[in-house]
């Protein structure tokens, strides 16, 4: 077992708290990558290398063009920088706000758009005598044990993926029994019981946000997590391709909620 912690930078893409559907992105991901600052440099120095952009900061979006399809390639592929060093936790938005429908309202509820739309809103209503709430009750059943579970599940926040994926990273780099410290991009909205959950980890020796273009190891976090999200999101929505998909494939996590 090492005598120090294993650091691991971290990013999320695709990130918009607990609105699970009508939002931006179809998926969540989370990636974190084990590479020293000098690799994450040389790294960040060959993807520039091979771009060619005269952007001052490179992005996921830059390997995504199609003429950089090579660049990616490389990049995923069993000779680029992060293969067999990198984790990726994906979640299809929809089928997380589906499952917690069912286990709330039971098994035989029939999950159509309007009726996660209408649950979406119920769950992230602060005031209870919003419209929304109203909606989803009128067509999900109104009785007193629904209402407290939902009042329950709103409390918890159980839709916002970001700190279960945090916590599964957690989970994931030190499944050998090797303490972990995370450097994480900064994210303003984990304070308080959020930052408490993630901070009690078992296995977690400290976590650490930072600006990525202050570090270049968060900085490759960030390009394969953008890249991962939008693979993934083109294969949710029928538009996958093989090739990338099978790139993909050997970083994500079996405990994804994907399939």
């Amino acid at each position: 077992m090492r005598s120090v912690p294993l650091e691991i930078a971290c990013d999320e893409s695709g990130s918009e708290g607990e609105k699970l559907i009508g939002g931006q992105t179809d998926v969540f991901a989370h990636a974190g990558v084990r590479l020293s600052l000098d690799e994450a440099a040389a790294c960040l120095v060959e993807l520039r290398r091979r771009i060619r952009s005269p952007a001052v900061e490179y992005k996921a979006n830059h390997l995504l063009r199609t003429k950089h399809r090579r660049v990616l390639e490389w990049f995923l592929g069993p000779l680029g920088p992060v293969h067999g060093r990198a984790h990726v936790y994906l979640v299809d938005k929809k089928r997380l706000l589906a499952n917690e429908l069912h286990a709330l309202a039971g098994p035989d509820i029939r999950p159509d758009d309007e009726l996660l739309a209408a649950f979406n809103d119920v769950l992230r209503a602060r005031n209870r005598r919003d419209p929304a709430t109203g909606s989803f009750f009128a067509m999900a059943g109104d009785t007193a044990e629904l209402r407290a579970k939902v009042a329950e599940a709103r409390d918890a926040k159980v839709l916002d993926p970001l700190v279960p994926a945090i916590l599964r990273a957690v989970e994931y780099w030190s499944e050998g029994g090797e303490q972990v410290f995370l450097v994480h991009d900064e994210q303003p909205s984990l304070k308080g019981d959020r930052l408490a959950r993630i901070e009690s980890s078992p296995g977690l020796a400290g976590v650490k946000f930072v600006d990525s273009r202050t570090d270049p190891r968060v900085q490759a976090a960030d390009f394969l997590v953008g890249v991962a999200r939008r693979i993934a999101e083109d294969a949710l929505n029928g538009n996958g391709d093989r090739i990338l998909t099978g790139l993909l494939a050997p970083y994500v996590d079996s405990a994804s909620l994907w399939s």
